[in-house]
């Protein structure tokens, strides 16, 4: 259970980042960036909901 709330919290997190750092209009480089650090959210907020839950 851990690992699939991980899973998801890292796709979700990484996407909704990259997204939001295109949507400002910032270039490809620094939405990569900002994309890299939702993913790091992303397995945070996944591993805590996980445990949460298991």
């Amino acid at each position: 259970m851990v690992k699939l709330c991980i899973f998801i919290g890292t796709t979700v997190g990484s996407c909704a980042f990259g997204y939001a750092g295109d949507a400002l209009g910032l270039s490809f480089l620094w939405s990569f960036m900002l994309s890299g650090v939702g993913g790091a959210f992303g397995v945070y907020a996944g591993w805590k909901v996980g445990h949460y839950y298991q």
